[in-house]
């Protein structure tokens, strides 16, 4: 993974993939999951995703993955939380509450951690990665977590070749490659963007959609 081009965004204040609401694809599908209270939510390469915030007030355990230190000290601060703080194998550790975020690389997560999620929203993470590094995410995360478990996955499908990422295109074609050999993949809507993105118009990309999907580990 590209740390140091993630943390250089952060340190450097390019955040304009930072949102400034919690993202109604995920207030109108994450009910459709139909997940017990209590249930423990992965949010991977979350930055400071008010995502977060929503998502434990719903009644969830939230451990989020984030590189920044930045990130995940603006989150805190911006909710007015005071977490505790300790160091793990796995990275700094910060608690309030029923929000973790884990500051550290989300490649050293271990299986055990990984177990103990029953749920998944990935919205900015698989798009952020590279063709390889997707495989290897896929791999290493959603191969590891439990049967069962459910996940609300946003991604983007645009013509590649008209603009480098991140955020990078990830047809429906490729999520069935990644994760169809395990998990049960329901697409759940796809909506046109590229009108509430001019910035990606501007950079000449002609055709951009999000698509939703459900994805239950078998």
């Amino acid at each position: 993974m590209d740390t140091d081009f993630w943390l250089q965004r952060w340190q450097q204040g390019q955040t304009g993939f930072h949102q400034s609401r919690v993202m109604p694809l995920l207030q109108k599908h994450w009910p459709g999951l139909g997940l017990p209270a209590g249930s423990r939510v992965l949010v991977p390469l979350a930055g400071k995703s008010l995502d977060v915030a929503w998502l434990a007030q719903q009644g969830h355990a939230v451990l989020a993955v984030e590189l920044s230190p930045i990130a995940v000290e603006q989150f805190f601060k911006d909710h007015g939380l005071h977490p505790e703080i300790q160091p793990t194998p796995e990275g700094t550790l910060y608690r309030a509450g029923p929000i973790e975020f884990l500051c550290g690389d989300i490649f050293n997560l271990t299986a055990a951690t990984l177990a103990r999620c029953t749920a998944c929203y990935d919205r900015a993470a698989l798009i952020a990665l590279t063709p390889a590094l997707r495989a290897r995410y896929a791999h290493h995360v959603y191969g590891q977590l439990p049967a069962g478990c459910r996940t609300l996955l946003l991604t983007l499908d645009y013509p590649q070749a008209e603009m480098d990422g991140p955020p990078f295109s990830v047809p429906g074609a490729e999520i069935q490659a990644l994760y169809g050999s395990r998990w049960h993949i329901e697409p759940l809507e796809t909506r046109d963007v590229l009108a509430q993105e001019p910035k990606f118009a501007a950079r000449g990309v002609s055709r951009m959609q999000t698509g939703v999907f459900r994805l239950t580990a078998a």
